[in-house]
């Protein structure tokens, strides 16, 4: 059993749904980076979305974006990103690691080697956020081939068609946008309706979790109820982060009471 579907196991057992924290690796630098991922994971997150620093982040908004700048600005690469994930890996064996990222990044490796890279480091997922359904064939072919999962975005607006394309290829979870646009707390997470979730479950997608806009334990509540198997957190996650940068230990203490309201606020009714 792959660590997503062993994951999602253990929630329905317990009744709960997943609180998955969003960071960038290497903000504001390695080192206190592989602090804050390794707090996220002893608070209490289920699993981890994870960003590698890159210069033009278009789905980003100023939050992540500024991550990226910290990041860059301390001489993080791919490769250095790829070392804290392994690190982060041998301490963390059953802990479901994704990335969220760009293509370019991907392609300058190389698609199937950028691929099997991650796997190497431990990951279990990646999301290429600027690679459409249509476009994403290589991607979903080097993911098979590398045995990571190839994570699928399904829009407020997903058609039919998408949603029934989403059923035949996607792995691990389904990243269920909670509303059109850029990331970051600014603009409230749109709940969809039990409707598109139904849709998504009909086509035997992969499970949803819902992202884009989820900032507070309200908001994961009613993620929950609409029908869907967890929440994202990634711009208030990162907001954390640089609040406190010259205050490691306040950083960490912001992020372990954070990261526990928010799984708190997953645990099912009945």
């Amino acid at each position: 059993m792959d660590r997503y579907s062993a994951m999602f196991q253990r929630l329905n057992e317990t009744n709960q749904g997943a609180f998955v924290p969003f960071v960038m690796v290497g903000d504001p630098d390695i080192e206190t980076s592989e602090k804050v991922i390794c707090q996220l994971i002893e608070s209490g997150a289920d699993a981890l979305e994870l960003g590698i620093p890159y210069s033009d982040p278009i789905a980003d908004g100023p939050t992540i974006q500024a991550a990226s700048i910290r990041a860059l600005k301390s001489n993080v690469t791919p490769d250095a990103c790829f070392g804290l994930l392994s690190r982060v890996r041998e301490k963390y064996p059953d802990v479901p690691i994704g990335l969220l990222l760009y293509s370019n990044l991907v392609m300058a490796r190389g698609i199937s080697e950028f691929y099997a890279r991650a796997k190497a480091a431990g990951v279990d997922s990646i999301l290429v956020a600027d690679v459409p359904l249509r476009e994403a064939k290589p991607f979903i072919k080097a993911a098979n081939a590398s045995d990571v999962a190839q994570i699928l975005i399904a829009p407020p607006n997903a058609t039919e068609e998408t949603l029934r394309e989403i059923g035949k290829h996607s792995a691990g979870y389904t990243y269920l946008l909670g509303r059109a646009g850029v990331t970051g707390v600014e603009t409230a997470a749109d709940i969809p309706a039990d409707t598109l979730i139904s849709q998504l479950n009909a086509y035997q997608c992969a499970p949803p979790l819902l992202g884009f806009g989820i900032s507070s334990p309200a908001q994961v509540q009613t993620a929950i109820k609409a029908g869907a198997a967890g929440a994202i957190s990634g711009s208030a996650t990162v907001n954390i982060i640089a609040q406190h940068l010259n205050n490691v230990p306040a950083m960490l203490a912001k992020l372990d009471e954070f990261v526990g309201n928010m799984k708190a606020a997953t645990q099912k009714e009945g």
